[in-house]
């Protein structure tokens, strides 16, 4: 297995088997003083440096407590727009990266250009993390949807998977490139102008991802075990910024509600969301036994602990 010492996290189709595992492994042992609500001084003489192009709540800040939790420190933007990156001088990414390295000691970047975490990591001396860029790769969060599945389920292997949403969402792509790792059937369910990419359905088919599709979350609730839900009304992630506007609702045939669980689905799946939600997951269905979105984003902040952990060199 490769060291993650110094390693940048770019895309889930770099990962091998066992080292999701032993991402997994580092994360149970980071889990504690979570749970504790204390701090290490494990990363005291480290900083994070958070480069966010679009908005961001759990990622940007999940990795920042991670961070904290750590006994690191934290600097950086969440708005280009307050920076050169993003004013009149439009900064390069290279030039960028090439001033951010000397202000930390890993960057984490969100981008809304597809690709941009990776342009980073080109010229970046110190490792790069890839917290979502546009419709490429969210690796972090299926991280963290992956370590929830293990700790709620006990495995990963074996499990069905039902993925609502637009699967031209970045979570989708990650999802599909993990799953190649498990022994885990995958059915994906979307609106037609959403569904999966020609491209992206031939990547799955050559690294052997059991897959299908479905038109109506009815027709594959029944056998998940693991509901990943994702908005199919929502912005354009290759934009910085979108002004609020209308919108519609989603369509009942991508919505999971609570008589739909109590009827349809088994009584030990559990629902994943990595959010914020609109009206896929109406807000009754957040106490019953099928939600774990908020188990969810507090092990956001377990896995960015064993991500920035792994990177610096504090854990092998």
């Amino acid at each position: 297995m490769r060291s993650f010492n110094g390693r940048d996290i770019l895309s889930l189709k770099e990962f091998e088997r066992q080292e999701f595992f032993h991402v997994f492994e580092v994360a149970r042992q980071m889990e504690p003083i979570v749970r504790a609500r204390q701090n290490t001084d494990m990363c005291a003489d480290k900083t994070l440096v958070t480069a966010f192009y679009q908005p961001s709540t759990r990622t940007r800040l999940a990795h920042e407590a991670a961070m904290h939790r750590l006994g690191g420190h934290v600097t950086g933007f969440s708005d280009a727009k307050m920076t050169r990156a993003g004013d009149f001088y439009q900064e390069s990414i290279k030039d960028t990266v090439k001033m951010l390295e000397f202000y930390g000691d890993v960057i984490v970047m969100r981008h809304f250009q597809q690709g941009a975490p990776m342009e980073a990591a080109k010229w970046a001396s110190v490792p790069i993390i890839n917290g979502g860029d546009g419709w490429g790769e969210h690796p972090t969060q299926i991280l963290t949807d992956l370590y929830t599945v293990l700790r709620e389920k006990g495995r990963i292997d074996g499990l069905k998977w039902l993925a609502v949403g637009d699967m031209r969402m970045r979570t989708m792509h990650s999802l599909g490139y993990a799953l190649s790792q498990f022994d885990c059937p995958i059915t994906f369910v979307a609106p037609p102008e959403m569904t999966l990419l020609p491209e992206y359905k031939a990547e799955l088919k050559q690294l052997n991802v059991n897959f299908k599709e479905a038109e109506h979350v009815e027709q594959a609730i029944a056998d998940a075990d693991v509901i990943l839900v994702e908005p199919v009304v929502q912005p354009d992630y290759s934009k910085s910024r979108q002004e609020v506007e209308e919108h519609g609702l989603t369509p009942d045939n991508y919505k999971i509600t609570r008589d739909l669980l109590a009827n349809k689905a088994k009584s030990d799946a559990i629902l994943l969301h990595s959010l914020p939600r609109m009206d896929e997951i109406p807000a009754d269905v957040d106490i019953t036994r099928w939600s774990r979105y908020w188990q969810e984003a507090s092990n956001g902040v377990i896995m960015r602990m064993a991500l920035i952990a792994l990177i610096l060199g504090k854990m092998e």
